[in-house]
């Protein structure tokens, strides 16, 4: 009786094994050949011994005692340690500093994830465009290229002037004018700026292939 009660245990552990072990190779078997398994990118996670002193001091400024960065544009900007310095304190700063809202800014950065199709950016930022107050009705505006139907003044007016932007590559006067008045002429250059942030970055993750970690699901719809 012992030993069928100890097979049976065994036989639970394993079946439940199994799902992740399938999960495992399925998500291995998908990878490219040239993405590394632990960044998910074709460029290798740094760590501080990799770099230089510059690096290394960079790499201090930026990680602390944090755990590395091994996916995302912190990950892969220590390659450039002066770029990774530079990414760092502009999104910083536009994200937790600037004069636009939380819920604002990362409207704004889905906008510019989904004109570039950066999925990477676009997955991490829209659990935080909900987390920060954006209603579901504004990310399904973004996610389906809908008109900004029903939306509040200011979500409406960021959704254009970054379609605009990123689509025709100008801002006419009539959006411009409705933009200084909401935002604020500060406003409108930090909106320009996240949206152009998030593009740079995503420019950087779509050049190095970066796949999503195992544990974000994947939010933008292919198209």
């Amino acid at each position: 009786m012992p030993n069928r009660i100890l097979i049976s245990v065994l036989t639970g552990v394993l079946l439940a094994a199994v799902p992740a072990l399938f999960a495992q190779a399925q998500t291995d078997q998908a990878l490219p050949s040239d993405i590394d398994s632990v960044s998910l990118s074709r460029l290798p996670a740094l760590g501080r011994d990799d770099l230089d002193e510059e690096g290394k001091a960079v790499y201090d400024l930026l990680v602390g005692d944090g755990p590395p960065p091994t996916t995302g544009p912190r990950a892969v900007t220590l390659y450039s340690p002066r770029i990774a310095e530079g990414f760092a304190l502009i999104n910083d700063y536009l994200r937790y500093n600037g004069v636009l809202s939380p819920r604002h800014t990362e409207v704004a950065i889905l906008v510019a994830a989904w004109e570039i199709e950066q999925q990477y950016e676009y997955s991490a930022h829209e659990p935080a465009a909900l987390r920060y107050g954006a209603p579901q009705a504004v990310i399904d505006t973004i996610k389906h290229d809908r008109e900004p139907v029903g939306l509040s003044p200011e979500e409406t007016l960021i959704i254009n002037f970054g379609r605009q932007l990123l689509r025709e590559h100008r801002l006419d006067s009539e959006l411009f004018a409705e933009a200084v008045e909401y935002f604020g002429e500060q406003g409108v250059v930090e909106l320009a700026t996240v949206m152009g942030d998030y593009v740079m970055a995503g420019l950087v993750l779509t050049a190095i292939d970066q796949h999503l970690p195992p544990d974000r699901p994947a939010l933008m719809p292919s198209r």
